[in-house]
């Protein structure tokens, strides 16, 4: 029998057990993946939580995971292209992450690059795609000043990276202690708090074209309001409600657009992961088995990097 988390009810994490299941053998156009590692993202509790539909119940948690192929369905192959039993890969937009074993479609699995980790690949698509429809949809370009609310968490540094691939320039919000976090991912980190517009305004006197929240509180709203000029270059992940009531951009991986545009990054951040130039930092790992004891440090806590489950 293999393992997987599941989430019985909504509330808090003392909802999450794990339960021993029988994983289905992969029809056509799909694969059965032996997990080797369960990226964690705060999505994973939240929107338990939050939930109110018990028709959706019992969920499975995790939305990315990396491993090997156990089987292919008839017929099939991966969304890079063939694939065989033992293959390295990547599965991120699934349900069911934390677990020892899960069939998922084909077309949501992709070849794992050989330089790149089990617990990096696992980390790697949920954050990366945020980052990347963020960018997009201010249409960050080269040469502009892009202001970053929380620029040492997941997204934060991976819209570091990928701003800094455009060529754009990043003033990045982060507490002292992650200054070197900013500055090792090409921004220019200013502290969050009483007096950031001055800071900012202070770090970049040439203006701020773009503004990314992956924060969601009222001075990010506020400061961005205030510094960037085209409210449709100001985006939030964490403030959607803030966004409808001033006039500015809200993406979400429920949206059916933030959706599709997700799907169809996936490739290219793993080609960029694969080349070195996307990295995905980790802060801890922990066994399956702990499970619920990770999604409390990662509730928590500002971890300074990834989590992982490790079946």
């Amino acid at each position: 029998m293999d393992k997987m988390w599941v989430a019985t009810d909504f509330g808090g994490l003392d909802v999450f057990e794990e339960h021993e299941v029988e994983v289905p053998p992969p029809g056509p156009g799909e694969v059965t993946i032996e997990v080797r590692a369960a990226g964690m993202n705060p999505a994973d509790y939240k929107h338990v939580a939050s939930g109110s539909d018990r028709s959706l119940l019992p969920i499975r948690v995790g939305y990315e995971l990396a491993g090997v192929i156990r089987a292919l369905g008839e017929g099939t192959e991966i969304a890079s292209g063939g694939g065989a039993v033992g293959d390295e890969v990547i599965a991120y937009r699934v349900a069911g992450g934390y677990s020892t074993a899960l069939t998922v479609p084909a077309k949501n699995v992709f070849a794992k690059p050989a330089s790149l980790g089990f617990v990096e690949a696992a980390n790697l698509l949920l954050a990366g795609a945020t980052a990347a429809e963020a960018l997009h949809v201010t249409t960050v370009a080269a040469g502009e000043t892009v202001l970053v609310h929380g620029a040492s968490g997941s997204v934060g540094v991976s819209v570091l990276q990928q701003a800094r691939l455009i060529g754009a320039r990043v003033i990045g919000t982060a507490s002292e202690k992650n200054f070197d976090v900013v500055r090792r991912f090409g921004g220019i980190p200013v502290t969050y708090g009483d007096g950031l517009e001055d800071r900012v305004r202070a770090a970049a006197p040439e203006g701020v074209t773009a503004g990314i929240d992956t924060v969601g509180t009222d001075e990010a709203t506020a400061v961005s309001l205030a510094l960037v000029p085209d409210r449709q270059r100001i985006v939030t992940i964490a403030a959607p409600a803030r966004a409808k009531e001033h006039g500015f951009l809200a993406i979400g991986g429920t949206m059916p657009a933030s959706a599709a545009f997700r799907d169809g990054v996936r490739q290219r951040l793993i080609d960029l992961a694969g080349e070195g130039s996307l990295v995905v930092p980790v802060a801890r790992t922990y066994p399956l088995d702990e499970a619920r004891d990770a999604l409390q440090y990662l509730s928590s806590q500002h971890p300074g990097g990834k989590l992982a489950l490790l079946p």
